[in-house]
């Protein structure tokens, strides 16, 4: 039986003023309504004065599109768009740093080839992977260096983009800075 209402991950993307503040701004509105940003990945967009947020959430699809709208009320922020139905491309960067002996080495190159991640740094004792995917690409080559015991991981969280022509938002290619939602 499938619910309308259940609870997943939804892909949330956000333009707004690339000025001092703003990530705080955001990430204080999820915090009061009680909402866990499970990943959030920020950079400059397309646009001079603009960055890009993608963030992901759990929920149902009601709550999320209130958060959505709340977050779209928000001075800053130009326009808000959930693409989680949407067909997408996402990526995530890790950095691995795996334990590592003269007798482990060949193995975890072997994986590491077979994920086409790349080693970036090598020293006696360990080594840092780095690899670009998706979450279960990166999960899966996680669970595989386990067993050589990993000492640390950094993940960026998830980038998405909307595929073909269009960007994602609702409105397309904004030029202005401020939205009628947000007079």
């Amino acid at each position: 039986m499938v619910q309308s209402n259940h609870t997943e991950q939804h892909t949330l993307i956000a333009l707004v003023e690339d000025k001092p503040g703003v990530l705080t701004r955001v990430a204080s509105m999820f915090r009061r309504r009680g909402f866990n940003i499970a990943s959030l990945a920020v950079g400059n967009s397309e646009q001079p004065g603009l960055s890009r947020m993608t963030f992901v959430v759990n929920g149902d699809d009601h709550t999320v599109s209130q958060v959505a709208k709340q977050l779209d009320k928000l001075i800053d922020v130009i326009e808000v768009s959930d693409i989680t139905n949407k067909s997408t491309v996402t990526r995530e960067l890790a950095l691995i740093k795996v334990k590592t002996n003269q007798m482990t080495r060949g193995e975890i190159i072997q994986i590491v080839n077979l994920f086409r991640a790349n080693i970036i740094d090598v020293g006696s004792e360990s080594m840092v992977i780095e690899i670009t995917g998706e979450e279960d690409k990166i999960n899966a080559l996680h669970n595989l260096l386990s067993s050589f015991g990993v000492i640390e991981m950094l993940r960026t969280g998830l980038v998405a983009m909307v595929r073909g022509q269009t960007n994602g938002l609702a409105n397309g290619h904004s030029e202005q800075v401020n939205s009628s939602s947000n007079s």
